[in-house]
């Protein structure tokens, strides 16, 4: 029993500790990029279970916001190699594993 516990304590710190944004890639500027993590991190906590729905919500206010065209991919362990706009690429991870590739390409 106690090991049962003490998995679920170390797992819980685990969550703790990385339930934050971790920018693997970007070319945006720095205002750019502020908001669109900001978005990201709001999208992926209002939609814990819902990738489909977080990244429709940030693809709507980038689009908004910066212009259309923006495009968004969230989930957990898959590659990807895309063309985008000089200026208008967010590689992160949010929360450990969950990663969000946000980019613009016309």
């Amino acid at each position: 029993m106690a090991d049962t516990g003490e998995g679920k304590k170390e797992e819980a710190d685990y969550k703790r500790l990385h339930n934050f944004p971790l920018i693997r890639h970007t070319d945006m500027p720095e205002e750019m990029r502020v908001e669109a993590m900001e978005l990201c991190v709001t999208a992926c906590e209002k939609y814990t279970t819902n990738n489909e729905s977080a990244a429709k919500m940030i693809k709507e206010m980038m689009d908004k916001k910066f212009g259309s065209s923006w495009h968004v991919v969230i989930g957990e362990s898959f590659g990807l190699e895309v063309t985008h706009e000089v200026k208008s690429l967010l590689y992160m991870f949010f929360g450990g594993s969950l990663a969000v590739c946000v980019w613009k390409c016309s």
